[in-house]
């Protein structure tokens, strides 16, 4: 018990709690991490990238299996057949174009494809090739149009026939064969050519009848010699030599001379024009006796004989 009148005790006051103020700023570690999902490529990844790589992780697991594989594939085919067999996708009709009968039939006969068929189905390339190995056709162009298998032809022209020991063929101005002729009098309109290497030579060829058109009334044909250069041969057994360069020419100059001196109403076997310079006629049997009578030596030569 304390006494009156003594002083009161009093305690010290307790210090006011330290209050501590957090700092704003953000941790090494937070900023680092800030800056880096700042970078495109980071957000990307973790946009696009992780879940598509999670999307492809779950269907590869999925394929692993066997039995899902072979199941999705003949899925896959019964959609495939499913679509190509709609009606709308069914080629029923061929349509040949600019071909002959004869083109026409043989391109009918050789098509690998049966109609009505699926679009799908048909190979275009395959049946362009085919066709174009006629030897016949020039080109050839495949188009599937409402329904319809539209095969547009452009032929060969034929520019000449060719002579042979086989026989007798067809070629166009470029010297590709069209086809085999089994007699000369079914194309009489076109020009004959002869001899080794005659079908190589085509244009040329076509380039001396040309020239030579005025005479083609008279014309049998023409013949390689030796695989360098054509002989024109006329009818009345009359053979005109041309060289093996300038054959054009020569013809020029052959034609001229005979407007100036009527040359090839005269009787003579050959004509050689091999020489520009020089132009050397063969006299038939008859004319060289008719040219010694004249020339008086017909006793000299019968004597000589």
């Amino acid at each position: 018990m304390r006494p009156l009148g003594a002083a009161t005790l009093v305690a010290p006051p307790r210090p006011a709690p330290r209050v501590l103020h957090r700092d704003p700023a953000p941790s090494r570690m937070r900023y680092k991490l800030n800056r880096l999902w700042l970078t495109p490529l980071v957000r990307g990844l973790a946009r696009i990238g992780l879940p598509l790589v999670l999307i492809v992780s779950m269907f590869g697991l999925w394929l692993g299996d066997a039995g899902q594989r072979a199941a999705l594939a003949d899925r896959f085919e019964a959609l495939k057949t499913q679509i190509q067999s709609r009606p709308e996708f069914e080629v029923s009709l061929l349509r040949i174009e600019g071909a002959s009968p004869a083109v026409d039939a043989a391109i009918r006969t050789m098509l690998p494809v049966t109609l009505p068929a699926s679009s799908f189905a048909l190979d275009l390339g395959r049946l362009r090739a085919t066709i174009a190995s006629l030897d016949a056709v020039a080109t050839v162009d495949l188009r599937v149009q409402k329904r319809v298998l539209a095969v547009q032809v452009v032929e060969r022209v034929p520019a000449v026939l060719w002579r042979h020991a086989a026989g007798v063929e067809m070629l166009d101005a470029t010297g590709h064969r069209i086809a085999t002729v089994i007699s000369r009098d079914l194309r009489p309109e076109l020009p004959l050519i002869a001899g080794e290497g005659a079908a190589e030579a085509v244009p040329e060829a076509l380039a001396v009848l040309a020239a030579a058109a005025p005479l083609l009334a008279r014309a049998r044909g023409l013949v390689r010699i030796g695989a360098r250069r054509w002989d024109l041969v006329l009818d009345r057994d009359q053979r005109i030599l041309l060289p093996e360069t300038g054959a054009v020419q020569a013809v020029e100059r052959l034609l001229a001379l005979d407007r100036a001196e009527d040359l090839l109403a005269r009787d003579f076997t050959h004509l050689d024009l091999r020489l520009a310079a020089r132009p050397t006629l063969r006299l038939s049997v008859d004319a060289q006796e008719e040219f010694l009578r004249v020339t008086g030596r017909a006793t000299t030569s019968a004597v000589n004989r």
